[in-house]
């Protein structure tokens, strides 16, 4: 199925530009195209391989056109132009995999783009700070995480979905880089002691599912922002409860309040703005349509994506 086949839905013709949908703005990208600085450039990363790896159920390979599917009648709201780059390649290694990608998002980083990731197991996160880093290599980056996992297994035997943030604490150790990173909505059943051990001799700043709030998670947050100067937001679909997020790799047992992290997202972006912090990056990890009773993930899904889109332009103005 070709991606520009995916991009169909409701048309409100006699409102005319004031009834636009997703499906109804969404330009195609290829390598030549040239995008404005804000324009919102969608790439999609059709890979669960880490996933596999990490012993997780595969299917997220799924998720990039399952989130095109879901967004595609939602009504576009911005003054920017929307683009499609497709999704990158995927090779025989993980390693390259995640290399193509932060190819293909470097590329509209450069431009000045607003950039979200469409996952794909959560891997994505390694190729989406290489993209962003390579960018903006003078700059702090700091990296907010909503996801019950932090993702910070060790990776002596290979990379996977469950180690991306380890991989790029190591990196900042070998290059005397600052690790800037908060997990939002962990669990405790979920995470292992060394997991958490890790986290806290990283300085990474967590927050508990069951006490995930907007205003918590906002408080949560404030150390990372006051020193960083780029941003890059993440979202693993498996933070929310597996009553309205079944279809992920591995459905939460708890999870955090749709409605409080919509909630945060909006307040970041008023933060952000606030202290003029360049937020340029966002994706979605580890959406398995294989799994996904009614859509209810691919929906949910879609509206994170909407809030990540309307959130970045907001900081920037």
């Amino acid at each position: 199925m070709s991606v520009s086949s995916l991009w169909q839905g409701r048309i409100d013709a006699e409102d005319g530009a004031a009834g636009h949908r997703w499906h109804q703005v969404v330009k195609s990208a290829v390598k030549d195209t040239q995008v404005n600085a804000q324009d919102v450039v969608l790439a999609g990363y059709p890979n669960d391989t880490g996933v596999a790896a990490n012993k997780g159920r595969v299917g997220a390979a799924g998720g990039p056109n399952a989130l095109r599917q879901n967004l595609a009648s939602l009504p576009w709201h911005l003054p920017v132009q929307l683009y499609d780059a497709g999704d990158s390649n995927i090779s025989t290694t993980l390693a390259d995999t995640q290399q193509h990608y932060a190819s293909l998002l470097g590329r509209h980083l450069h431009q000045g783009a607003h950039v979200i990731g469409l996952g794909g197991g959560h891997d994505i996160a390694w190729g989406s700070f290489q993209a962003l880093n390579e960018a903006r290599p003078d700059k702090r980056i700091g990296i907010i995480n909503l996801d019950a996992h932090l993702d910070l297994r060790r990776f002596d035997s290979g990379a996977s979905s469950g180690s991306p943030f380890r991989q790029i604490s190591a990196y900042c150790q070998q290059h005397n880089k600052s690790f800037d990173y908060a997990c939002l909505g962990i669990s405790d059943a979920a995470n292992t002691t060394a997991l958490l051990d890790y986290a806290r001799e990283s300085g990474t700043l967590t927050l508990n599912d069951y006490a995930f709030s907007a205003q918590h998670a906002l408080e949560c947050v404030q150390p990372l922002l006051d020193t960083v100067e780029e941003l890059y937001v993440t979202v693993c679909m498996d933070v929310f409860p597996a009553a309205v997020a079944p279809g992920v790799s591995a459905p939460a047992g708890l999870g955090i309040p749709p409605a409080e992290a919509v909630l945060f997202i909006r307040q970041l972006a008023a933060e952000v703005r606030t202290r003029s912090l360049a937020w340029r990056l966002s994706d979605i990890a580890e959406l398995n349509p294989v799994y996904d009773s009614d859509h209810r993930t691919a929906r949910l899904a879609a509206r994170m994506v909407y809030e990540l889109t309307q959130a970045m332009d907001q900081a920037a103005r």
